[in-house]
């Protein structure tokens, strides 16, 4: 996504390029990789964010990963020209921004809790650019839906601004504007880094941490970490235990993990990068040395992979956000509960209790 370099100043509305009246293209109906619809109607008390953070190949994939997100589309918004085409943002002649549509559960992800994902995952202090890519269209901005998510934004952004100062970098430069018309981009621009693995991803985060210390959100809002990009990262955050099991696939010693018997009240979080995984509510005590649930707190949670390693024939769990290795579901558990039971690795988890 190296077009439109010297394309630094936004154009004047009077001479954007004239768009048309009807998207040049067909946009599709469901996302490749969560199966939910990504144009409207979205289900009743979900809400939307719009963002935009540079390329916005790696920055939709950030956000389907994100726990409570149900659905996101790749497309262009705050600019001026009508249904515009990827060749025409890239003109810099159409004052669009590469831009991703979040749709997400408010009751399982919060506006803040997604303002902080957007804010770490990219450098907000550079203008019309982000990192090699350079242009009006790769500026950072949040584009936000009613004074609620205003509020928020504004507030978020000054308390990163403070961070990085204090980190010795510049200010913040992300635009927030009220939410204009999204433009859904091309389908190949759609979930493009699951269609495309090995695909240029050019999120570089500042590695400083934006603070949510405004308000009265709860913890568990807070909780979700970048994640890493290489193995050498996933090494240095996590345990050798740890490692064994979340990046390859190992599995914990019977009735050695600390939550084996555990029934605190909580959510359960995955360890690597604090994706929702499950509620206490729905754990049990099934009497095979690992923690055992029937359900997870939301399909979109996690993802469900056959496995045929050791001879056996399993159904993997790995978290939907971070790719790790959680455990394994079968279909022995409690028949008044749906039947199954997610027999999770320990060392895998994290329980934030209420």
């Amino acid at each position: 996504m190296l077009f439109g370099r010297n394309k630094k100043s936004m154009i004047e509305p009077a001479a954007a390029l004239p768009g048309r009246d009807q998207p040049a293209f067909a946009v599709p109906t469901r996302h490749t990789v969560l199966g939910t619809p990504i144009q409207p109607p979205f289900p009743d008390g979900f809400e939307t964010a719009v963002f935009a953070l540079g390329c916005f190949w790696g920055a939709e994939r950030l956000f389907w990963q994100t726990g409570g997100v149900s659905s996101t589309a790749a497309g262009y918004s705050g600019g001026f020209t009508p249904n515009p085409t990827y060749d025409e943002v890239c003109t810099g002649r159409t004052g669009h921004a590469e831009a991703v549509l979040v749709v997400f559960d408010p009751t399982k992800v919060s506006y803040e809790a997604l303002l902080k994902v957007f804010f770490e995952a990219h450098d907000p202090t550079q203008g019309m650019r982000q990192g090699n890519d350079v242009g009006t269209q790769y500026r950072s901005a949040i584009s936000y839906a009613g004074d609620d998510q205003r509020r928020a934004a504004e507030a978020v952004r000054n308390a990163y601004d403070d961070a990085l100062r204090r980190a010795g970098r510049g200010p913040v430069t992300t635009e927030i504007a009220p939410v204009g018309p999204f433009y859904y981009a091309e389908e190949y621009h759609q979930q493009y880094l699951h269609k495309v693995p090995n695909g240029y991803c050019g999120l570089a985060g500042t590695g400083v941490s934006c603070p949510l210390s405004f308000g009265t959100k709860p913890e568990t809002d807070l909780a979700l970490r970048p994640v890493p990009s290489t193995d050498a990262e996933w090494r240095a955050r996590l345990s050798a235990e740890q490692y064994a099991v979340l990046r390859r696939a190992g599995t914990e010693r019977p009735f050695s993990g600390t939550y084996v018997d555990t029934d605190a009240a909580g959510l359960y979080r995955c360890a690597a990068c604090g994706n929702p995984l499950f509620d206490s509510g729905t754990k049990f005590h099934s009497g095979t040395g690992w923690p055992s649930f029937t359900e997870a707190v939301s399909p979109d949670a996690v993802e469900l992979i056959g496995d045929h390693s050791h001879g056996m024939v399993r159904t993997e769990a790995r978290c939907a956000r971070c790719h790790s290795h959680l455990g394994h579901v079968f279909d022995d558990g409690p028949r008044a509960a749906g039947g199954q039971r997610w027999c999770m690795n320990s060392v895998a988890l994290d329980l934030a209790q209420r």
